[in-house]
């Protein structure tokens, strides 16, 4: 009898696009930093900029411009993507301003709590009930904020503000769903973010002139790389999340998190304190919490969705 390997082989491409995704976003401190002196502003207007222009070649060349147009006249769809643009400009703004000011660490900290906040807002905003584990995990990440607020004696406010933006959007996909392919989404989240960018840009250049052509070929090409650099891995992400389990998404996704931690603290030398290694380490022990609780769920048959189901990187 012959086997058929299509479903196996669709899980491995799924798996090495997801994979990549998460590399690919794991890099971004890294590829940020190689674009100084840029201020945090203008890099984040040049991606919204830069990421529109580039989904537009993609719905060119993949003559999605029908599918867009469809999307367009659904008053519905526009609002959730508007709010979805609002949501992922914060997430933006918020990582480049942390990453050109050295709390690359912080963000990483956002990043390992967002699938905490995840599971948390659909409790509060869709009224998803959580099994035991879920709120010792919970429990637990709330502890090891007040341990880094009270022993490094300061807010986490980046990781917060970015776990919240990242969280919320993710919920604001999740409804959307289907109903809007990735490039399509992404095109018209750029869209309506494009006034603000432009806006950006004219205000920069009033107070301090823009730095994008100012320093050279190799400046140029790789901010021209911005908006490619945003859209792949979106892209990477949509096309592996439609192959793979959500448990195996879930389980990539600390990917992205761990780099940035490597990054800032061995390669950036940011400090990390006794205080914020307690509050990581009881972090990192939450996700074990809720990384196994999750498995376990995925393995019992289920009849409703659980707050763990949105708990990934959107």
């Amino acid at each position: 009898m012959t086997v058929d390997t299509a479903p196996a082989r669709e899980r491995t491409l799924g798996g090495a696009y997801a994979l990549l995704a998460y590399v690919l976003w794991g890099f971004l401190p890294l590829y940020f930093l190689a674009l100084a002196p840029i201020g945090p502003f203008e890099l984040v207007a040049w991606r919204v900029l830069l990421s529109l222009v580039f989904c537009a070649l993609l719905l060119t060349v993949t003559r999605g411009w029908v599918a867009l147009g469809r999307i367009m006249r659904q008053p519905r769809l526009l609002g959730l993507t508007a709010l979805a643009g609002v949501l992922i400009y914060i997430n933006w703004q918020v990582f480049v301003l942390a990453a050109l000011s050295g709390h690359v660490i912080e963000t990483s900290l956002g990043y390992f709590v967002n699938p905490i906040v995840t599971v948390l807002l659909g409790v509060l905003l869709l009224r998803e009930r959580l099994r035991t584990l879920q709120w010792v995990a919970i429990g637990i990440a709330a502890i090891a904020v007040g341990v880094i607020v009270v022993g490094y004696g300061t807010f986490p406010w980046i990781a917060i503000a970015l776990a919240l933006s990242f969280g919320t959007y993710g919920l604001v996909k999740k409804t959307i769903g289907p109903s809007v392919d990735a490039v399509s989404g992404l095109t018209l989240e750029t869209m309506w973010l494009m006034p603000v960018a432009v806006l950006t840009l004219v205000v920069v250049s009033s107070i301090g002139g823009i730095t994008a052509f100012s320093e050279g070929p190799w400046h140029i090409v790789l901010l021209l790389g911005a908006g490619v650099i945003t859209a792949v891995p979106l892209l990477l992400f949509a096309s592996g999340a439609r192959r793979v389990p959500l448990s195996v998404m879930g389980l990539l996704q600390f990917v992205t998190p761990i780099m940035q931690f490597v990054i800032g603290a061995w390669l950036l030398g940011e400090p990390m304190s006794p205080e914020r290694w307690v509050g990581f380490g009881l972090v990192w022990l939450a996700l074990v919490l809720l990384t196994v609780d999750s498995l376990s769920a995925s393995r019992r048959p289920r009849t409703r969705t659980d707050a763990s189901d949105v708990a990934e990187l959107t």
